[in-house]
């Protein structure tokens, strides 16, 4: 029975769209070839510089270190180092003005290592500047911005993981990494446009690893297929992060702080001033190409469903599908554990890590089918002078939106779950001194009061001395990993009792929910059809005699 009810359903639906469609007519939107930078390979992104960065006498050196480098670019582009302070890559300090919140990495707690503040060498490995090693840098110093780790298309340049944001000045190796001093000429000599690879260095392996924090970002997106991702498809379209996160004056659009979630103002074409990373920026919000039925038919469908559902639910099926896995789980109350009184770790058979005696357990998982939400654009952290509910999951960052409100959407989310400290007297969460060779340190002394004390007076707060352990999720939005259209997500994965919407309440969706005056209107509605059908072809065979007598009806 509730398979003839999917059925009339789904029926019902397709009549209804097809006489809107004849109704209607045809609908649909071309998509608007973008404009930016689409490649992320060195010998392109050369092609395309106007200028030969090797011909330029104050590249040329010798240079010791990374200043030495900017002082050196900005002999020429003047104003480079004042736009990037201005940037979120330069301050990580965000004003949410929808909510009223002070964001950004140097102020939130996140699911992952925790906070910035008191473990500033390692976290500001990953910063486009160079030196922030605690609480006194120098934020209005010009040469203390990275040119390089975005420019560079020498693929010889690596920041250290606890070296504040420098290279290396000698040979270093950790674990299985070898990391060299750079040749500073040669790199500063062969700058360019960004690859995806530049961005990746941060983007890919942030919270301390590859594919550790975001669900559709890792390494497998240097040089992907067009399976991974149509539109960064290493042999096909080639998009680099920029095409998309387009830059104005060293700004790039785009903020999982303050997001579009449903981008209303239409496509983008040469010459418009609208800097947004968008799908509907390229390709409209009617997207859906619609040639004669019964095609027609379904892009019609299709294009009725932009409004309530955001592009990435249908084009992103799964999240980590280019082979790396994501963490899905980090419990640092397992974390401690000692053997013969050293700290270990626990690999699975590819390797990743799934207990660190300085971190916890974690869980890895690949082609993950995503969270799904309503979504306004809104985000709203759980900050560290928040109280919380420790008798309840506390969500680290909270995502709003309701079917009834016309900027939400339904997205898909990586729903990062973990296990964090917080302090038990205040029910608040906490900062923790995780890195450094000190007595406060975790990573030096598994000792919880202690590096909780030393992270909360690093930020002028108080804690109580009394630790417990708190459950957390933290959503991060999917927007990359976008599959070709014939993988997309199937109707029925939607449109049934338990399918991938089943927990979303609000608003009645065909397959998934059953009101019987509904229901029963849906079963008139396919019988009526199936009952015209027939009489027309009852019809068509009984004239079909009197065509032959007359030569035709006329």
């Amino acid at each position: 029975m509730a398979a003839i009810r999917r059925a009339a359903v789904a029926a019902w639906f397709a009549a209804f769209v097809a006489s809107a469609t004849i109704a209607f007519g045809q609908t649909g939107a071309t998509p608007v070839a973008p404009s930016g930078p689409v490649t992320s390979r060195p010998d392109l992104a050369k092609a395309r510089s106007t200028a030969d960065h090797s011909k330029f006498e104050a590249l040329k050196g010798p240079f010791a270190s990374g200043p030495e480098v900017t002082k050196a670019c900005l002999t020429c582009h003047t104003e480079a180092s004042k736009q990037v302070h201005k940037s979120i890559h330069w301050s990580w300090a965000f004003k949410n003005e929808a909510t009223g919140q002070t964001l950004g990495k140097k102020n939130v707690i996140n699911a992952f290592c925790g906070n910035l503040t008191s473990n500033e060498p390692r976290c500001t490995s990953c910063h486009a500047g160079y030196g922030w090693k605690d609480a006194t840098f120098d934020f209005t110093s010009e040469t203390n911005v990275d040119c390089l780790v975005c420019h560079d298309r020498t693929g010889g340049y690596r920041k250290t993981p606890a070296g504040a944001g420098h290279p290396a000045t000698t040979p270093l190796t950790i674990g299985k990494d070898v990391y060299n001093p750079p040749d500073w000429a040669k790199v500063a000599q062969n700058v360019g446009i960004p690859g995806r690879e530049n961005c990746g260095a941060c983007h890919f392996y942030g919270g301390g690893g590859d594919g550790v924090k975001h669900g559709d970002l890792d390494s497998s997106l240097v040089a992907p297929s067009k399976a991974l991702d149509v539109h960064m498809d290493a042999k096909g379209l080639n998009f680099t992060c920029e095409t998309c996160h387009q830059s104005d004056a060293h700004i790039f659009a785009g903020s999982r702080y303050a997001s579009t979630a449903k981008d209303t103002q239409g496509a983008i074409h040469r010459g418009a001033e609208r800097h947004v990373a968008s799908c509907e920026s390229c390709h409209g919000d009617q997207p859906h190409k619609a040639a004669a039925p019964p095609a027609a038919i379904k892009a019609y469908y299709l294009n009725g469903h932009t409004d309530k559902l955001a592009c990435q639910s249908c084009h992103i099926p799964e999240m980590a599908r280019g082979g790396v896995p994501t963490k899905t789980l980090w419990d640092w109350s397992t974390a401690g554990k000692l053997k013969d009184g050293k700290p270990y770790a626990e690999h699975d058979a590819k390797g990743a890590d799934t207990y660190l005696s300085i971190k916890g357990t974690f869980k890895w998982e690949e082609n993950v089918a995503p969270h799904y939400a309503w979504f306004d654009g809104k985000v709203r952290y759980t900050l560290v002078d928040e109280k919380i509910d420790p008798t309840k999951i506390v969500e680290v960052n909270k995502i709003a939106g309701s079917h009834d409100d016309p900027k939400s959407r339904i997205w898909p989310f990586k729903a990062m779950r973990g296990r964090q400290a917080y302090d038990k007297a205040n029910d608040t969460l906490v900062y923790m001194n995780v890195f450094g060779q000190n007595d406060t340190a975790y990573w030096t002394n598994f000792n919880w009061e202690k590096a909780i004390d030393a992270g909360m007076k690093s930020a002028g707060l108080q804690f109580s001395g009394q630790v417990g352990f708190v459950d957390t999720v933290m959503y991060w939005p999917l927007a990359h990993m976008v599959a070709p259209k014939e993988q997309a997500v199937a109707c029925v994965s939607c449109h049934s009792r338990d399918g991938r919407l089943a927990n979303l309440a609000g608003f009645y969706m065909p397959g998934r929910d059953h009101v019987r005056w509904l229901d029963m209107l849906g079963y008139l509605a396919v019988f009526g059809a199936l009952a015209g059908v027939a009489a027309h072809g009852a019809l068509r065979f009984a004239m079909r005699g009197r065509r032959g007598a007359s030569g035709g009806i006329h």
